[in-house]
């Protein structure tokens, strides 16, 4: 499988033949190095059938330096479980100490390689040095967590050529693998694992909170043990402060087991090691319910997994019913209601998913149109719902029943003017509220407990720029900001971290990262699934387009939803099986449902959400 480098020629006579010989087999890919020696770059992988296996060819007899360095490239990106063929063409000394998983660069279009103009090095003749270049796109550290990257990727490997057998063989190289963009597609997948929040967070029904944490494993090489590993390792370090591991530390994959897959009745068994023998049920259940949510990301059609003791005894074993009463997780919550703001500002609301467009308005003043909205947030629940005012200045909470009383103002912005003010609401499943203050003088991000406590200012450390949207996870621990600054727009996520200080509690957002790298403009965003947002906006030199990332800055697989034009809002539920919808500039209130294209809902509607 060839490295994904630029600028190449037609593949040669051997390697034509070799992709000849897979495509008569049909069983697997198959890689081999290019036929000439020549210094140049090899062609871009090509994306392949997911059940198609690519394995790469040993080093040939007598093949030149150059042949090395491309074939070893390539056979990074075969689908070797352990990188067997990858280290034929390194020294032995050189094999034993490379770390192949340490970490994987993606590049955007693969490494080129070049001859190191430097003198011959230490055994003369028999000693040359290549370079490896590129622009990074990407990183995935030792924990499978992606990170985008940006700038120049130089690396050096260096080959000599063993006296004895004549053969030249790589002595010195980075540590870890690197590949395209294409390759890196191919070969990876992004899954979700999941711990449970820490401290007392909990979802609607009082249960434990189920949060994501998202990583890439090599999607043909036995990705489920590779998941169910990554998961007993405990969380990426981002995600580690604010969730907890049910795993007992030191807990792993009884020794030798691989190949983990259901079996007939769609149950995952996962053998333990000693370290996991002496738990209680109540953590049993807890652990398999993380492995069930986990694997069910990789394989939907897991239905429970049983956990297994180092003596070959049933631990415990967990239904997806059992696990879903276990712990709460946002992306299996079906919205009852899609919101939005009428001609007259007022609150209305129709069914979620249905199929017609009728809305009426909410029981309470925001449906009585007792103070005209500019946004609005409606509480997971569905039974409070937080209004910024038409001007931007105020924010009031109330009750969604008949008989609810507006208040007062339960914040206000002393803003010049109304984009100086309130940005949207937002609500976590704690009951917990979040609201951005633009003010000039004094922007600030604030939290109302339950939201109806004191506004609290939440600590941003690493923010540069001024909070423009707010949209807070549903399981409370992390939360997405549109930042601008000097007219451009990001999409940060942040870690929420909570503490106590003198019986006050302190709540952070930490670790900034971007989801949305290279984006100059921001429209609108809101999150779409566990992980995952929609987001609204446009590159540099680009034209608006919504499409899905990942909290990571990974693009998810799949299709973008399809193009709308004009998008000023947009919603979307973590439960996937919810339309997407947006207000658009030329048709108001529209809707994606599965399968289809945008539908309109009502012309004379803005400020779409569901709840959260």
């Amino acid at each position: 499988m060839v490295g994904d480098r630029e600028g190449s020629a037609r593949p040669g006579p051997m390697r034509a033949a070799a992709y000849a010989a897979c495509g008569a087999v049909l069983l697997a890919g198959c890689a081999s190095m290019p036929d000439s020696g020549d210094l140049r770059d090899v062609e871009s992988t090509p994306r392949q059938d997911t059940q198609v296996r690519v394995f790469a060819m040993p080093p040939q007899q007598d093949a030149s330096s150059t042949e090395i360095v491309q074939g070893f490239l390539e056979a990074l990106t075969s689908d070797d479980p352990r990188y067997d063929t990858a280290r034929k063409y390194l020294s032995p000394a050189a094999a034993k100490i490379w770390r192949p998983d340490s970490q994987a660069t993606v590049l955007a279009n693969g490494p080129s390689i070049q001859t190191d103009p430097r003198p011959a090095g230490r055994d003369g003749a028999d000693s040359i040095t290549y370079t490896l270049q590129g622009s990074r796109a990407a990183t995935v550290d030792a924990q499978q967590a992606y990170t985008p990257a940006a700038g120049t990727y130089q690396r050096t490997v260096h080959l000599t050529k063993d006296a004895k057998s004549g053969q030249w063989r790589i002595d010195s190289l980075p540590q870890g693998v690197v590949m395209g963009k294409s390759d890196f597609q191919r070969n990876y997948t992004s899954v979700n694992k999941y711990y449970f929040a820490s401290g007392t967070s909990a979802g609607e029904t009082g249960q434990p909170v189920a949060v994501a944490d998202p990583v890439f494993v090599r999607s043909r090489v036995d990705p489920t043990t590779q998941l169910v590993r990554s998961l007993i390792n405990g969380p990426t370090t981002w995600l580690g402060p604010v969730v907890r591991s049910s795993f007992p530390t030191g807990t792993a994959l009884k020794k030798g087991v691989s190949g983990l897959t259901p079996d007939d009745q769609n149950r995952v068994t996962v053998p333990l090691n000693v370290k996991a023998s002496r738990i209680g049920s109540v953590k049993c259940t807890e652990m398999a319910t993380e492995l069930l949510f986990t694997l069910r990301n990789l394989t939907p059609t897991v239905e429970s997994v049983a956990l297994q003791s180092v003596g070959g005894g049933r631990m415990c074993d967990v239904t997806e019913e059992e696990a879903e009463a276990t712990a709460w997780r946002p992306s299996v919550k079906r919205p009852d209601y899609l919101y939005f703001l009428d001609g007259k500002r007022r609150l209305v609301r129709m069914t979620a998913g249905g199929t017609g467009t009728g809305a009426v308005a909410v029981p309470g003043p925001f449906g009585a149109g007792t103070k005209p909205l500019q946004s609005v947030a409606v509480a997971r629940d569905e039974r409070t719902a937080a209004g910024v005012s038409s001007d931007g200045r105020s924010l009031y909470v109330t009750s969604l029943a008949s008989d609810g009383s507006l208040g007062d103002a339960v914040l206000t912005s002393h803003g010049a003017t109304e984009n100086d003010r309130l940005t949207a609401p937002s609500w976590d499943a704690r009951g917990d509220l979040w609201v951005a203050d633009r003010n000039a003088a004094d922007p600030q991000l604030y939290m109302l407990a339950q939201g109806v406590g004191q506004p609290m200012a939440v600590q941003i450390p690493e923010l540069n720029g001024r909070i423009e949207d707010v949209r807070v996870a549903a399981d409370g621990v992390r939360i997405a900001l549109v930042v601008e600054k000097d007219g451009k727009q990001s999409l940060l996520v942040g870690r929420i971290e909570r503490s106590r200080s003198d019986d006050q509690q302190e709540v952070s957002v930490l670790e900034l990262r971007s989801a949305t790298p290279g984006s100059e403009e921001v429209t609108a965003m809101s999150w779409a699934g566990d992980s995952r947002l929609v987001v609204v906006g446009r590159e540099q030199g680009g034209v608006q387009q919504t499409r899905y990332v990942q909290v990571d800055g990974s693009t998810p697989d799949g299709p973008a939803p399809a193009a709308l034009t004009g998008v000023l809002a947009i919603a979307a539920s973590e439960n996937d099986r919810v339309p997407l919808v947006a207000r658009s500039k030329d048709d108001g209130i529209v809707r994606l449902p599965s399968g289809a294209q945008w539908q309109k809902v009502v012309k004379d509607g803005s400020a779409p959400i569901y709840p959260g």
